[in-house]
């Protein structure tokens, strides 16, 4: 059974010091801060995330379950990404079950931290991935347009 992401103190801190190194672009090469606004009070609220990428294309997997970055993303249907002093406002999409595998098992496997919130591991079968993405919903990063253009 996967652990439950519980947001306390202790994450609190955590995030404060993931925030302090991708703002100053320490840390790992994935790490991102999102910047998102609120789908209620349309503050905007942001929060670290991993960006994982392969062969030209990046993908934001929701490593803690449907928190509230995901819902706000929905709403947005577009984030802001940045690190190291470079921001980047970017679409978001998310995937279906099929195509969140392949995403998912890297995730799982490049990001050994998270692994205790998955059911599933990354040499998992794809049954068993695919279980994940309800709970794991994964974001395919495309770029920003302008409605309209």
């Amino acid at each position: 059974m996967s652990r439950t992401y519980h947001f306390g103190l202790g994450t609190r801190i955590v995030n404060t010091i993931f925030r302090l190194m991708t703002r100053f672009g320490l840390g790992a090469k994935y790490r991102y801060m999102l910047s998102v606004p609120g789908r209620v009070t349309g503050k905007i609220r942001s929060t670290p995330v991993d960006v994982m990428s392969e062969a030209g294309r990046r993908w934001l997997v929701a490593a803690y379950g449907p928190s509230a970055w995901v819902s706000n993303a929905r709403a947005a249907g577009g984030v802001t990404l940045s690190r190291g002093g470079r921001t980047e406002k970017v679409r978001v999409s998310e995937l279906g079950v099929e195509e969140s595998i392949p995403v998912l098992r890297k995730y799982i496997r490049e990001v050994p931290v998270t692994r205790p919130y998955f059911d599933a591991g990354p040499d998992s079968p794809d049954d068993v991935v695919a279980r994940e993405v309800a709970r794991h919903p994964v974001f395919e990063v495309l770029p920003y347009s302008e409605p309209g253009s």
